[in-house]
């Protein structure tokens, strides 16, 4: 039986229509437990506007009634942010999967205005046929919105060369906690009147407002790409190659990814179709992939010189490039799967920690070092965005240790903690690109200087005063509760 008042329900329905008001089990299993199946909380309804017209009326509603709201997209986060609290109380979902519609593709402008939540993939597409390139990248693009991407600042393997999911943005429309609208789908890319009032929102996970629409800078299209697979004998090798092909391509480097040899093995091991592009045993693994504007017929021949330059130096041990698009895909194919594969192999925690570049190697050396010798079952891989610090270092479990621990919660927040204190000792972050979600509060009130904290309850304060928009959710609800 919902929680909510026959009145206050009815309200609703007469704002998104019966068709857009989702309430049965089976209708509901979808939008209240992760893709990853981490977290889950109960909801009453599951709304489905079609427009921000009625995303403002919805807010509008559950403010008056101090009724907590979480925002959704295609729920493929990785830190639990789309999905209400395991105690959640009454609480409706607002998923805006039927807000699909992009609103103006401009050539001229290079800016393309959608709907938040228009698929990731489907904007890359548009934009392809308009002769223009879209950069952001993801392994869920066929399902994750452009609202959620934007609300978690979400990453991915283009972000060497075009940034994360805020720099992709020059304007956005945002439902405010009061039910006002924020019309900021301006196409200006120049306008210095003050604060940049859009950064608010992208990477507040919701908290702050309801992305409802957005304005994305478009690029020149890609040509002519070169891929190649090369093995490295070290972290540290990678590190100083990266260096190397920066000197060479700085402009034209769009991926730069390391896995180490226990990665590649997984993904061989889990994934059908997938096959060690290299013979023999290496210590890791670099996929690299230069992209030019304008086609020369060169890039694979320059890609081919710089790496028989990185081998003579010592720094790589084999290559190949790609010599088709198949070829080619057959590598990403690899670095797509590893967390289907990683899935597969056991109990997987995934820290999505970044330093800089110059630190990496020493990172993953004492957190592997340290998590052998403290937690003996664990096996330990990394998978890593090289060129920006960001490595995946992840510990999996058998699954059978796993389920006959008395504690996994705490088991997991003590792995978490030898890895994220490294993380900070190295001048990093416990989260790079996955966000804080409902699973990393704690982290954040740990890590976060104490003014920079403040100032986060502040703006929170100010924007929901009354914690309705995803409560729980990066800050704990208590300012009090700020710092252990």
């Amino acid at each position: 039986m919902t929680r909510l008042s026959p009145a206050l329900l009815a309200q609703l329905t007469d704002i998104v229509g019966a068709d857009g008001v989702l309430q049965t089990p089976e209708d509901l299993r979808a939008h209240v437990t992760d893709w990853r199946q981490r977290y889950s909380g109960p909801t009453d309804a599951v709304l489905l506007p079609r427009s921000t017209e009625q995303v403002a009326r919805i807010v509008q509603l559950c403010a008056q009634h101090r009724l907590p709201l979480i925002p959704q997209g295609g729920n493929t986060g990785q830190s639990g942010g789309s999905v209400p609290l395991a105690d959640q109380g009454a609480n409706v979902i607002v998923n805006l999967a039927r807000m699909n519609r992009i609103r103006a593709l401009d050539r001229d402008d290079s800016t393309i205005s959608v709907d938040a939540g228009v698929v990731l993939q489907s904007i890359q597409e548009a934009a392809t046929q308009c002769g223009r390139y879209f950069p952001l990248t993801l392994g869920a693009e066929g399902s994750c919105q452009i609202g959620g991407n934007l609300a978690t600042n979400a990453g991915g393997t283009n972000v060497l060369r075009y940034g994360n999911a805020r720099d992709q943005v020059i304007g956005l429309e945002v439902v405010l906690p009061d039910g006002q609208v924020w019309d900021g789908m301006r196409k200006l890319r120049k306008d210095n009147t003050g604060y940049d009032l859009k950064s608010l929102f992208m990477g507040s996970e919701g908290t702050l407002g309801l992305i409802t629409g957005a304005v994305l800078k478009l690029y020149a299209q890609p040509v002519e790409r070169a891929v190649a697979w090369a093995a490295v004998p070290s972290l540290q090798a990678a590190v100083h190659t990266l260096s190397l092909l920066r000197d060479s391509f700085e402009s034209r480097l769009s991926a730069f990814e390391y896995l180490s040899k226990g990665q590649l093995q997984l993904v061989n091991r889990h994934v059908a179709g997938t096959a060690n592009p290299l013979p023999g045993d290496h210590d890791g693994f670099l996929l690299v992939e230069l992209s030019d504007s304008v086609a020369t017929g060169t890039l694979d021949a320059m890609l081919q010189g710089a790496l028989a330059n990185a081998m003579e130096r010592g720094l790589l041990e084999n290559a190949v490039v790609a010599t088709s698009h198949a070829h080619a895909a057959a590598f990403w194919k690899v670095r797509h799967s590893v967390s289907e594969a990683n899935r597969a192999h056991g109990m997987s925690l995934n820290h999505d920690v970044a330093v800089p570049t110059s630190a990496l190697p020493l990172f993953v050396s004492r957190a592997t070092e340290q998590i052998r010798a403290r937690f003996a079952q664990a096996e330990v891989i990394t998978v890593s965005h090289l060129g920006d610090g960001n490595v995946h270092f992840l510990t999996i479990f058998p699954r059978p240790f796993w389920e006959q621990l008395e504690d996994p919660v705490q088991y997991a927040a003590d792995v978490r903690r030898v890895v994220f204190d490294l993380a900070a000792e190295c001048e990093g972050t416990f989260s790079a690109e996955h966000g804080v979600g409902q699973g990393l509060t704690t982290e954040l009130s740990r890590y976060k200087s104490p003014v920079g904290l403040q100032l986060m309850h502040q703006v929170k304060g100010l924007l929901d005063p009354h914690c309705i928009m995803n409560p729980g959710k990066v800050l704990r609800a208590d300012p009090a509760l700020a710092r252990p």
